[in-house]
C-alpha cells in the first residue's frame, strides 16, 4: 500500500509541475501540451486514490 500512496505522491507532484511549466510556456503549443499532461495526471492521481480508497489491503 506504500507503494500506491507513494505513485499518488508522485502524480500529484508531476500534475502540479506539468502546471507551473503551463504557467510558464509564451508558446501556446506548449501551453496546450501542458494543460493536457497536468489534466491527465490529475486523473491519474485520482484513479490512484480511488483504488486506495477501496482497496481491501487499505491500511488504517
Amino acid at each position: 500500500m506504500k507503494d500506491m500512496q507513494a505513485s499518488l505522491e508522485k502524480l500529484r507532484a508531476d500534475a502540479a509541475e506539468a502546471a507551473l511549466i503551463r504557467g510558464l510556456a509564451t508558446d501556446s503549443h506548449k501551453r496546450e501540451l501542458f494543460t493536457r499532461l497536468a489534466d491527465h495526471l490529475a486523473r491519474l492521481a485520482a484513479e490512484v486514490e480511488r483504488a486506495i480508497a477501496t482497496s481491501p489491503l487499505q491500511e488504517n
